[in-house]
């Protein structure tokens, strides 16, 4: 019951080598992060299955970060961290953790905690929440009932979601359907229609925002989209 995949978030060196080498050696493709804005800078951190997250990280700290990932992300969370303050488990599990242990401790105490929070992530899945794409009205509407404006690229990327049905769409498929060149500043113009969007999503409404990016491959709507 152990994640796939694995982001590291920790910058005591000799901790992330031998848990990350802990994990691999049971299958867990691991990648390590020395630093917080290291991994936001990933194409790929997103879409990791599973997240263990210090505390003190250069760049956010990592209450900050976990609200972050929490807005893009259901995967499994896990705080490792020796900052002191009784406090502390308050403001991870507040900000969207899973669990949180204490350093020092034992690399066998970390794989069964990983263990514990993606067996309850795998059997609870994605909530059946449906989004609504309005196209007269250029609108999204979200779960929660907040109402987000979009833009006429907004709605033609979430048209693309609509019809792939929960399947990731290729960013070639995307800029094609916006009328863009297949070339570098074309790359450009869609990563900036998609951030926009999620920008959008995020300053109307607390929800996660289930658009997320496939690294070399595209973007998946990991929720229900309906639209009318």
């Amino acid at each position: 019951m152990l994640p796939k995949t694995l982001a590291l978030v920790d910058d005591d060196a000799e901790f992330t080598e031998y848990l990350a080498q802990h994990l691999r050696e049971r299958g867990v493709q691991v990648k390590v992060y020395s630093d917080s804005l290291q991994l936001l800078r990933d194409d790929l951190a997103f879409s990791y299955d599973f997240y263990v997250i210090d505390l003190t990280l250069p760049g956010i700290d990592g209450v900050q970060l976990i609200k972050v990932l929490r807005q893009r992300t259901d995967a499994g969370v896990l705080v490792i961290s020796g900052r002191p303050g009784s406090q502390v488990f308050a403001d991870v599990m507040t900000a969207g953790a899973d669990m949180h242990l204490a350093k020092p401790l034992q690399f066998e105490q970390a794989e069964l905690a990983i263990v514990a929070v993606n067996r309850r992530a795998c059997k609870t899945g994605l909530p059946e929440l449906t989004w609504k794409l309005l196209r007269e009205r250029q609108e999204l509407v979200a779960p929660d009932g907040a109402h987000v404006a979009l833009s006429d690229a907004d709605v033609t990327v979430l048209d693309c979601f609509v019809l792939a049905q929960g399947e990731t769409v290729s960013r070639e498929v995307l800029r094609a359907k916006l009328g863009m060149d297949a070339n570098s500043d074309a790359a450009d113009s869609l990563n900036a229609v998609i951030y926009r969007l999620r920008r959008r999503i995020e300053r109307a409404t607390e929800l996660m925002v289930p658009l997320q990016s496939r690294s070399r491959v595209g973007y998946v709507f990991r929720a229900q989209l309906s639209a009318s």
